[in-house]
């Protein structure tokens, strides 16, 4: 196979992405959200193997007349947006006149970060909360909070976007990488397990889900609070 069909076809893959979100959306329309919840965790899967994919098989060089990165913007916004925040409105969980305030605030604030050209920092970590809101609501769905600690998550995370925290990627950020990449496929795991018991309040998965969440949104502030040590004081340590 060649290299230029090699990375067409991680082109294709990324697009199933897009498959995944409809047949997400269209179990969110039937009110099926545990089915539509394990198609998100599918596409979110996908979307964790896509990228190093398009790094080893250089699809930049190879396939550029698809751009990966807007293709990887529009299914993540459909994904990890707009249908977890549908899901939220249309769940019951927030009454009245939170839902809407909820759906604005993600909808709205999600779009202007997906369009911030400062949205990656150097270390190749996120700049912002990078609205992982299919993370979240699942995690709601879960535990099902009062629409009161919904909306205060929601509008907190909302501004989190927009400040200067770093938050991790699971792959992509060395730092704490051998921790924070079995934490990320541990989360999915117990995501699709709390979706498939259709998150039964005693399921032991929501344990885990908290755990790795709460690893996952705080993993990147303490790398800002504790600094890394250079290589000169890691030598200095073994010798």
């Amino acid at each position: 196979m060649t290299p230029q069909l090699r990375a067409l076809f991680v082109h294709l893959f990324t697009a199933t992405g897009a498959v995944f979100a409809m047949l997400a959306m269209l179990a969110a329309a039937d009110r099926e959200w545990s089915l539509m919840f394990l198609w998100l965790v599918v596409a979110f899967l996908v979307d964790g193997i896509d990228g190093p994919l398009a790094r080893r098989h250089h699809v930049k060089r190879y396939a550029p007349e698809f751009d990966g990165d807007l293709l990887d913007l529009i299914i993540d916004y459909l994904t990890y947006v707009f249908i977890p925040a549908f899901a939220l409105f249309k769940s019951g969980l927030m009454d009245g006149w939170t839902g809407w305030v909820a759906i604005i605030l993600i909808t709205f604030a999600s779009a202007m970060y997906f369009a911030d050209t400062r949205m990656k920092t150097k270390d190749n970590s996120f700049s912002g909360f990078p609205g992982c809101w299919n993370m979240v609501v699942l995690v709601i769905f879960a535990l099902k909070p009062s629409f009161w600690v919904i909306l205060a998550l929601v509008t907190v995370l909302a501004i989190a976007m927009f400040v200067p925290l770093k938050f991790i990627h699971p792959v992509r950020t060395r730092r704490w990488r051998r921790v924070s990449l079995p934490a990320a496929l541990a989360w999915t795991f117990f995501a699709g397990w709390a979706a498939w018991a259709d998150f039964h309040p005693q399921s032991w998965a929501h344990w885990g889900l908290i755990v790795t969440s709460l690893y996952l949104l705080f993993a990147g502030i303490l790398q800002q609070i504790i600094p890394e040590r250079s290589r000169e004081q890691r030598g200095q340590k073994t010798s």
